[in-house]
């Protein structure tokens, strides 16, 4: 695996969640640049799904440039077939 030694070498992405007192979970997409350890971006919402993480991803690389690569866990939203395409799409690793 790369090292990140430049901004945008290497994103990290993972997913936390909680509940709202009237009992509604939520859950938040987590993006960090594993260089500088800044965060591109969070979101937050009820339902996050991989066509709507590629989404995010597509915003966060306007603001803060495209990373050479982009690593995560397992999760169902990162390994649909949305984040594969848009990886393909945006020649992301």
């Amino acid at each position: 695996m790369m090292v990140p030694v430049a901004p945008n070498d290497r994103w990290s992405l993972d997913f936390g969640s909680d509940q709202l007192t009237d009992g509604r979970r939520f859950r938040i997409l987590t993006v960090v640049d594993d260089c500088t350890r800044r965060c591109p971006g969070l979101v937050a919402d009820t339902s996050l799904s991989g066509v709507r993480v590629a989404h995010e991803l597509d915003r966060f690389m306007i603001e803060r440039g495209k990373p050479k690569m982009v690593v995560s866990d397992n999760g169902s939203e990162l390994t649909s077939n949305a984040i594969p395409a848009w990886a393909n799409a945006s020649r992301v690793d």
